[in-house]
């Protein structure tokens, strides 16, 4: 037996450590999690969660489950749900079951499962994880309407899955017990009834005592916490595992509560969620033994084709017949499908108890379920972009631009980019900051741009370049180094200032590039447009009026970046390699221009014919 804190500190830095490589390769953060696990415990037994942690297992199991699926329940906004496609609402209405129903044939009659493991097993595979198709949809830049059906989808049947799951689950458990079919219902009702109104009745009270200022907010995160293990435990008496259902229904009940502290309580949750999926994920991967692995047949594989080429597709095709979406969207809908966190910890959880009451098979949910997740992340991950390449609905909107700060400066500078065509989004965490953005007709997102929700929320695939604008350096460089890995260095731009020359060096190689050289903070650009008359200004190159030109004759002005004819960003930091040519679109920051240049009032990604003049 390991020392057990030894054992405790390896699982989290293993955890962590595979996140923080999943956000610096942008490789999914579940496959190093899959490979940190096997590494720890079949391959070196350097974990063994069974005999380091024994009786005690179980519990840390399902308490992080369940507050697990009580963040996925946090996600569920009815306001945001009834504003999405109808695609939507006909995944979650009709796909989801129909998944589930079709699944359970195919893991019963091809993968050989018990009806009861089947049924279970298939309830856990509806979900399809956020955290998994969030960067997918970045790097494949589809369409907005496509990638938000995927993105929606992942979000809302997220917690719908694991209760299907659940609900299979607590009839299966009740059926082993022997009992009349009348005390079998009668027992599940019970179970289901105390799980939601119970679930509803506490976290309402909570929001009414949060929202009257009867707890200082020190305390609300950790009377939140003490309140979700209360409700999971008061619940779980009831029936086994019942107590999943009351954490998925605190979860959207808190979510639909409008509490002015609800940012803050996400932003508490997300820390936890992170290191308890991380943890929970290395247990479990680590639990698996090489008897596990070596049980896996042909027939899993034949069912996990199944499950990717007929259940899953058949069940989208169904239920999209007559919305939006065109029949290839459909078809590549019908094919995205990775499997995350959820699914694992979830069989993980019933795997045990299925073996308790006499379902040996229930042992083979831990092992297939892993399966199920590293194909599709892997099969999945990197097919999405060619075969939205192949099936032609690839977006073709020029990247937009992603400005987080709004300001004087900024709201310049959106200005000018709505003008040429360029898609925008500004965000503030401040909500008097946007009312100007919004006055002026600019797309806006009021909250915190680094948090889960804004991943979940945001399609942020639709913008390549970022502008961290706001009066804030330090957040600035924050908010760039976030987005930096993903973006790349070159295409992530901040306002601030620094004086010392290594924290010169240390920013642009950690935290994107300086928009202004020499560097300006948001309070001195607004100082120049007020105090010197200073604007953002655009023009567009030609044959006769090139880049070199431009740079003689505005020597007073700060080149920011430039838009190619057919809508590429250009950035600044090609250094000598950064000479846009003809049909490009300059945008420059400095005192309005003495001379005439080309006027630009057209989309860049158009061509155009006119004299020369100035657009200040």
């Amino acid at each position: 037996m390991h020392d057990t804190v030894t054992t405790i500190a390896l699982i989290g830095t293993l955890g962590i450590g595979a996140q923080w490589i999943a956000w610096r390769t942008q490789i999914p953060a579940i496959v190093l999690l899959l490979l940190a696990g096997l590494l720890a415990g079949p391959a070196t037994g350097l974990v063994n969660p069974a005999g380091d942690f024994g009786d005690l297992l179980k519990p840390f199991v399902a308490l992080a489950v369940a507050i697990i699926l009580f963040e996925g329940g946090m996600t569920l906004n009815f306001a945001e749900i009834r504003g999405t496609a109808k695609a939507v609402r006909r995944i979650i209405i009709f796909a989801a079951p129909l998944v589930w129903v079709l699944g359970s044939l195919a893991a019963h009659y091809i993968g050989g499962l018990s009806w009861p493991s089947a049924i279970v097993f298939s309830g856990i595979m509806v979900v399809t994880g956020p955290t998994v198709i969030m960067p997918l949809l970045r790097q494949a830049k589809l369409p907005s309407r496509t990638a938000s059906v995927l993105r929606w989808e992942a979000i809302v049947v997220d917690p719908i899955g694991a209760l299907f799951a659940v609900i299979a689950f607590e009839v299966v458990v009740a059926l082993s017990s022997g009992d009349p079919a009348s005390a079998i219902a009668l027992q599940v009702l019970l179970a289901l009834l105390v799980g939601v109104i119970g679930g509803f009745l506490l976290t309402r009270l909570l929001a009414i005592a949060f929202a009257r200022g009867l707890v200082p907010d020190y305390l609300k995160a950790p009377i939140l916490l003490v309140a979700v293990l209360a409700g999971y435990a008061a619940t779980d008496a009831v029936l086994a595992e019942a107590g999943l259902v009351t954490m998925t229904v605190m979860g959207i009940v808190l979510a639909n509560a409008k509490l002015a502290s609800f940012t803050d309580l996400r932003r508490f949750k997300e820390i936890m969620t992170v290191i308890l999926v991380s943890g929970l994920f290395i247990v479990l991967t680590a639990s698996i033994t090489v008897a596990d692995i070596a049980s896996l047949s042909w027939r899993d594989g034949a069912y996990l084709v199944v499950l990717l080429f007929v259940v899953r597709p058949v069940a989208i095709l169904l239920a999209t017949i007559g919305t939006e979406l065109s029949l290839r969207e459909r078809l590549l809908v019908g094919w995205i499908a990775p499997r995350g966190v959820v699914a694992v910890a979830v069989s993980g959880l019933f795997a045990g108890t299925l073996v308790q009451v006499g379902i040996e098979d229930g042992a083979r949910l831990a092992p297939l379920a892993f399966l199920v997740v590293l194909v599709t992340v892997i099969l999945h991950g990197f097919s999405l972009k060619p075969l939205a390449r192949m099936l032609g609905i690839t977006s073709d909107e020029p990247d937009g631009f992603l400005i987080v700060g709004a300001n004087k400066f900024s709201l310049a500078l959106a200005e000018k980019l709505k003008a040429s065509g360029l898609p925008l989004l500004i965000v503030d965490r401040n909500r008097s900051r946007l009312f100007d953005a919004r006055q002026a007709g600019f797309p806006t997102y009021y909250g915190e741009i680094l948090s889960e929700a804004a991943e979940h929320h945001l399609d942020l695939s639709r913008y390549g370049t970022l502008l961290a604008t706001t009066d804030n350096d330090a957040y600035n460089a924050l908010v760039s180094t976030d987005f930096g890995p993903e973006l790349g260095r070159s295409r992530v731009f901040r306002l601030g200032r620094e004086e010392r020359r290594e924290a010169e060096e240390f920013s642009t190689t950690v935290s994107g590039q300086k928009l202004f050289k020499p560097s300006l903070s948001e309070t001195e650009a607004e100082a120049r447009m007020l105090a010197d008359g200073w604007t953002i200004q655009r023009t567009k190159l030609s044959d006769a009026y090139t880049f070199d030109t431009l740079k003689e004759q505005r020597e007073d002005a700060q080149i920011l970046f430039a838009v190619g004819a057919k809508g590429g960003f250009i950035s600044p930091a090609l250094g000598s390699q950064f000479k846009p040519g003809a049909g490009a679109t300059v945008f420059l920051f400095g005192p309005p221009p003495q001379k005439a240049e080309p006027e630009t009032t057209t989309p860049a990604s158009q061509e155009q014919d006119s004299p020369d003049s100035a657009d200040t």
